[in-house]
């Protein structure tokens, strides 16, 4: 079967769109319960929220500083969508499973930097 033949291919409509949102709900869901990562990314999100309406002395930089965190998240959820992934195709020790999911971390590790960086620079006006 080809990818235009798939059954899991959208077909388009006011109905896919409301399938999307369910799959997007759901792979949020499965997010919430399975990674621990995520769970403290969203607390540092809900702390993170009402101190950059605090710092924040424009709503450029009120979005800079929670659209940051939102970054780290949305890359923490395809770091955990590639380790899951990874781990169903073999949960034994591959040396390129392994390298993509340490790439995955890598990305991760970024975004916190990138996060703390911008905060930083906001927060002390630099």
């Amino acid at each position: 079967m080809n990818a235009e033949n798939s059954s899991y291919k959208s077909k388009g409509g006011i109905a896919r769109l409301f399938k999307a949102l369910r799959y997007s709900a759901q792979g949020l869901a499965s997010a919430f319960r399975h990674e621990a990562a995520f769970r403290q990314e969203l607390l540092l999100l809900a702390i993170a929220i009402p101190v950059a309406f605090w710092i924040g002395e424009s709503a450029l930089e009120i979005a800079l500083l929670i659209g940051s965190i939102v970054f780290v998240i949305i890359v923490e959820l395809l770091n955990s969508a590639l380790e899951a992934l990874s781990d169903a195709i073999t949960t034994e020790h591959h040396p390129l499973i392994g390298r993509a999911k340490d790439l995955g971390s890598a990305a991760v590790l970024l975004s916190l930097i990138l996060a703390a960086v911008m905060w930083a620079c906001i927060a002390l006006r630099l």
